[in-house]
């Protein structure tokens, strides 16, 4: 070629248009002459070769969208003839690229132009990085031969070396575009071609490689269940075969389902919702995960008794009776349950079992401190009554969906607790004890305590409707009981929906019946020892429940109970103690070791804390029950120039606020109650309650923080068995609090003689055991001057006057 033309000699020649086609240098194409445009060049050519040697030249230039490129390539008529079909053509050869210019005239009809041949050698010897791109291109190209087939290709391929023909040989690539084609005829750069052609190569591998995979995916899973499906019906074909050897009826799951749901004894809602799961059921294929979820929902309503019911004890003497063996005291919650049973019995002698559709369930809310057997009346009440009995534990429980269900959609769904409730009692009127309502929390995950208001208000849990089940379930018949430590811990609108029964502990001698009657029997038997060979004083009981053990519950008794028990049984396995053994009162020290709450009223007078000016007793209600809580009161050293009143020991802004009123009171009213309230002016106060690690609030304790002050600047004592409860307003006047029974049974348990409460508060003395009272010296008071009159002892009696100084 380099004989035709030399690359700066200008050229003359036909153009051959290729509509959405490009021919690249070295291919050689066949082309119809039937197209008028390839027939007029071809003829051009011809005849302009007539007058010059060599074969015919043409101009091929790629036509895209009626535009022509600006870079054509020179090609050369190799032979007129017949094609494959029959039709006259033309073989032509791509000889170089050429530069189109301006048009010009020549023979026949078709277009000619001016052209330049394009330069495009390359140095020799190939530089380093141009020699790894044809090896990488040969072998990038080796491998997509290969997947064709075409191994005949391979060795013409790894044959060439010249770089623009290597990177022209892409030409013949059947996945490149129109424009990739044009992009790599118009790059003159035989190094920037082959990179071009390189990157289309290795794109096109790697998206031939990425359809390989979803292909064999697609054909993988299909095979799957291919096989699958023809084992299912293998599976079906034997199955049948072995029912008609054992003369069995035939029949699907899904005929199973809908003849156990007709059998089944439904409410009539709960059967349309059903039969239209095993529609669906029936609908659905093998392989579907919706026929899992719609067996096991099928699966749970069947197990669930809607129609199955107890029947009640109406036994009224027999329940009360059993209430009484289980449980001593608690006489408010026996009397709402045998209120309950008698209300019942009488509905039903007279026909009144339903109505609007509601039965006569209860909700009852059980509120105490630990330990005073909330949780074990629960079990008492079902034996009672006769019903099952099912305890649902909510302490932690932080997903609403633990109480209302999760929804189907859910991998993992379950109805909720309320439901399992009622599934694992086998009846829809069990006794559900909901545990420690109080310890329900919430987060992002909702309120659990928000879903108990349906399941817990008797005028909408007729119509309960759970996530998981999506059908109404009833549970008016339900008694719910639930426990709770702490009232405030509860939510408002929850306790609206419940009947609130306190329980505020035991007096020492329930303690002792429980201990004798029911602790005791039990530690027996978990300790080895029959019946007959340790027993109990009733000194001892009282001494253990008195001086070794302050709560309100037992639990710590029990423990006391069960280390006695085993010191006795390892002492005569040891050979130090022989059986049966009594133990009295003077025998626990040398077993369990010393009291650890002996009274103030015991101690020696100089050791009581009250042996100092400025020192009182009042009373408070703990999560664990009443208590004693001691107020201290100092004045510091006028010299040190501290001023004004200090506060300590983790008080609450209402504890403080009552601080601060019982100093105006005594600053305003001090001199009529011949107090040398001049100190308060120029003197800092301070009040101390001991036990500061544990937080403290409310305003029960302004008389006792008034009584300390007043005894603090009058150098009066505060009678050692006098305890106090009451808030005090500016005026003097003693407020009404709560926790009154608390209090009490707390100040009887400390050996306090003494008690001094609101006026208004008397009411609330029927509450408190009649046994706790007669041994308590109970004054309501309406002004706090009596209660400095009832609790500071006569000034005759008084230690030194003089006022305590702090450091």
């Amino acid at each position: 070629m380099a004989a035709e033309s030399a690359p700066s000699t200008p050229l003359t020649l036909p153009v051959l248009p290729l509509d959405d086609e490009v021919v690249l240098p070295g291919m050689v194409v066949p082309l119809d002459l039937n197209d008028n445009d390839v027939r007029a060049a071809v003829e051009a050519a011809q005849a302009a070769a007539r007058s010059e040697p060599g074969k015919p030249r043409v101009l091929l230039v790629p036509r895209i969208d009626g535009a022509y490129a600006s870079t054509g390539v020179l090609g050369t008529v190799e032979q007129v003839g017949r094609l494959a079909d029959g039709d006259p053509g033309a073989l032509i050869r791509g000889r170089g690229r050429v530069k189109i210019g301006a048009g010009t005239t020549g023979p026949g009809a078709a277009l000619w132009v001016e052209g330049t041949r394009i330069d495009e050698s390359v140095p020799d010897p190939l530089p380093g990085h141009v020699t790894e791109l044809v090896k990488e291109y040969k072998a990038l190209a080796t491998a997509w031969l290969r997947k064709r087939g075409a191994w005949q290709v391979v060795d013409r391929v790894q044959a060439i070396e010249d770089v623009s023909a290597l990177a022209d040989n892409s030409g013949y690539s059947p996945f490149l575009t129109t424009a990739q084609k044009v992009e790599l005829l118009e790059t003159a750069d035989p190094v920037a071609r082959l990179k071009a052609a390189t990157r289309q190569l290795r794109d096109h591998l790697a998206e031939q490689d990425v359809a390989e995979t979803i292909a064999k995916d697609v054909q993988e899973g299909v095979d799957k269940q291919q096989r699958e499906f023809l084992l299912r019906r293998q599976l079906d074909a034997v199955r049948k075969e072995l029912r008609e050897l054992n003369g069995e009826e035939q029949g699907e799951e899904s005929d199973d389902y809908r003849a156990r749901v007709e059998a089944a004894d439904l409410p009539e809602k709960v059967r349309e919702a059903a039969l239209k799961e095993v529609d669906k059921l029936e609908r659905s294929s093998d392989q579907s995960p919706e026929g899992s979820w719609i067996r096991t929902w099928l699966d749970t309503v069947l197990e669930l008794p809607w129609n199955e019911r107890t029947e009640d004890v109406y036994d009224i003497r027999g329940a009360k009776a059993i209430l009484d063996a289980e449980h001593a005291g608690l006489d408010d919650v026996k009397e709402r349950i045998t209120e309950y049973l008698a209300v019942r019995k009488r509905r039903s002698d007279r026909g009144l079992g339903v109505v609007g559709g509601r039965r006569g369930g209860a909700v009852l809310a059980l509120v105490g401190p630990p330990g005073v057997g909330k949780t074990s009346l629960g079990e008492s009440v079902a034996h009672a009554m006769g019903r099952k009995f099912v305890r649902v534990a909510l302490g932690g429980v932080r997903d609403e969906a633990e109480i209302r269900g999760h929804r189907r959609t859910y991998v993992g769904a379950l109805p909720g607790r309320i439901v399992r409730a009622i599934k694992e009692a086998g009846a829809m009127n069990p006794v559900v004890l909901l545990d420690e309502i109080d310890k329900v929390g919430s987060d992002f995950r909702g309120d659990p305590a928000a879903a108990l208001l349906e399941v817990l208000d008797p005028a909408q849990n007729h119509t309960f409707r759970d996530h998981y089940l999506e059908v109404e379930l009833d549970l008016s018949d339900v008694v719910f009981l639930a426990t709770a430590n702490v009232l405030e811990a509860i939510p408002e609108a929850l306790l609206d929906r419940m009947e609130l029964v306190r329980l505020d502990g035991y007096t020492e001698d329930e303690k002792v019946v429980i201990a004798r009657d029911h602790l005791l029997p039990r530690q027996l038997e978990r300790a080895g020892l029959a019946k007959d060979e340790v027993t109990l004083d009733e000194s001892a009981l009282r001494k253990l429940a008195g001086e070794y053990t302050r709560e309100a519950g037992v639990r710590t008794l029990e423990r006391s109970i069960a280390r006695l028990l085993r010191k006795v049984a390892a002492q005569h396995e040891l050979a130090e103690r022989e059986l049966p053994f009594t133990v009295r009162e003077e025998d626990l020290r040398a077993l369990i070791g010393r009291p650890h709450h002996v009274p103030e009223s015991a101690q020696d007078p100089a050791e009581r804390r009250t042996a100092v000016p400025g020192v009182a007793t009042g009373l408070a209600v703990t999560g664990a029950g009443g208590d004693v809580l001691f107020v201290e009161a100092s004045l510091a050293d006028p010299e040190t120039g501290a001023a004004g009143l200090t506060l300590t020991g983790q008080l609450g802004d209402v504890m403080k606020e009552s601080a601060q009123i019982a100093l105006s009171f005594l600053r305003s009213h001090g001199a009529e109650l011949e107090l040398p309230v001049a100190d308060l002016k120029d003197r800092g106060v301070h009040i101390h309650f001991p036990a500061g690690a544990v937080p403290k609030d409310g305003p029960s304790a302004g008389v006792t923080m008034t009584t300390a002050l007043a005894s603090l600047l009058s150098g009066r004592l505060v009678r050692t068995d006098v305890a106090m409860t009451g808030e005090v307003s500016l005026t003097g006047r003693v407020l009404p609090i709560g926790g009154v029974k608390q209090k009490l049974l707390a100040a009887h348990r400390a050996g306090v003689t003494t008690v001094v409460i609101p006026k208004r508060n008397e009411a609330d003395l029927d509450d408190v055991p009649a046994e706790v009272l007669d041994k308590l010296d109970v004054h309501a008071v309406t002004d706090v001057r009596q209660v400095l009159e009832l609790a500071l002892s006569p000034a005759t009696n008084a230690a030194a006057p003089e006022v305590p100084v702090a450091a």
